[in-house]
């Protein structure tokens, strides 16, 4: 997801590079993903030229994120450790909190 989310913000900048990674471990792979998030949500708040359309960006690598995300979800579930849901309209979600410190949910459920 890590590669996804740089490609997305390649394409904002428009230089549309894709880069292959190797997987890292999973500590390191976990700080890669938010630092990229990071710079991602960043350059889309800025003031900085959008060199390709937010819809094709959103209907391009970051839906394929999220794929990615209900694909571990699944695999979680079928594992038997599925991740618990969360109403996300109850949740405390704040505009630019994108790193790994997030407060507890609200209300969740099986």
């Amino acid at each position: 997801m890590g590669d996804l989310l740089d490609w997305a913000l390649s394409m904002a900048k428009g230089k549309r590079e894709w880069v292959d990674s190797k997987p890292l471990p999973w500590d390191r792979g976990v700080e890669r993903f938010f630092r990229a998030l990071e710079a991602f949500d960043a350059y889309m708040a800025s003031d900085a030229p959008l060199h390709a359309p937010a819809e094709k960006l959103f209907q391009g690598p970051i839906a394929d994120a999220l794929t990615h995300v209900g694909q571990i979800a699944t695999r979680r579930r079928l594992a038997g450790a599925p991740v618990r849901g969360e109403n996300y309209f109850l949740a405390d979600i704040v505009e630019g909190r994108v790193g790994p410190e997030q407060p507890a949910p609200r209300k969740e459920f099986d």
